[in-house]
């Protein structure tokens, strides 16, 4: 896999993770991030005997786009406590299949896990260990698509962090993700892969040395994101 890294320096390292590739070590033991970053730092560091490298967020296994990984222990604690006071900014762009009503707004709701199907739900608040879930998104364009009639790109400003939960709280709309089979019905039962359309495209934060505030982004150009373009 060729490694695409857009920033490194001394504290961090910023790159692009492909979607299908795990964010971290999983029970499938396939390659993942945490790894082939450890292994680029090995190469490039030989003088160095345990290089740090430090997972500070993650993102679902098929979704691609932006991460950040901490190459000091001092760096992970200040980039994890601006995950913590929700100052991190992490947007996304995603393709629905559906519309959206309105160009912007904000969408509320309590989720619950369900370990057994690797899934979550939306629920009532008063269901024990339901947790909210909050989003913003930006209508960025609209095409008709023959198969699937109105596809719309979205940005999506996520304020928390919940299991799934852009792809659970869309799809509760009625705006399942172009490409998943997990929340979207036209996407449940088709034959075949397809690759979601959720893509992390910008992180915001502050650095952990220069204490001043960077930004990162990165594009997806594959279909159905090319549409838009």
């Amino acid at each position: 896999m060729e490694l695409k890294i857009l920033h490194e320096d001394p504290h961090l390292i910023v790159c692009v993770k492909p979607p299908k590739i795990p964010s971290q070590p999983d029970p499938t033991g396939d390659l993942d991030m945490l790894t082939i970053l450890e292994g680029h730092l090995k190469k490039n560091y030989p003088n160095v005997k345990k290089p740090y490298l430090g997972l500070v967020h993650r993102l679902d296994r098929p979704v691609g786009g932006i991460m950040v990984f901490a190459k000091t222990k001092e760096a992970n604690a200040f980039l994890s406590k601006q995950l913590q006071d929700k100052t991190f900014v992490k947007k996304y762009l995603s393709v629905v299949t559906g519309n959206p009503e309105g160009d912007s707004g904000e969408l509320r709701d309590y989720l619950i896990k369900l370990p057994r199907v690797n899934m979550s739900k939306v629920v009532d608040k008063d269901i024990k260990g339901a947790k909210e879930g909050v989003l913003e998104y930006k209508v960025l364009g609209r095409v008709v698509d023959q198969e699937y009639g109105t596809l719309t790109l979205m940005e999506i400003l996520l304020k928390t962090g919940r299991h799934h939960q852009i792809r659970v709280q869309l799809s509760n709309r009625g705006w399942g993700i172009w490409g998943d089979n997990k929340y979207n019905n036209l996407f449940i039962k088709k034959q075949g892969w397809s690759q979601i359309a959720l893509w992390s495209y910008q992180l915001q934060f502050i650095h952990p040395k220069r204490k001043k505030l960077v930004t990162f982004e990165n594009y997806p150009d594959v279909y159905p994101f090319s549409l838009f373009i």
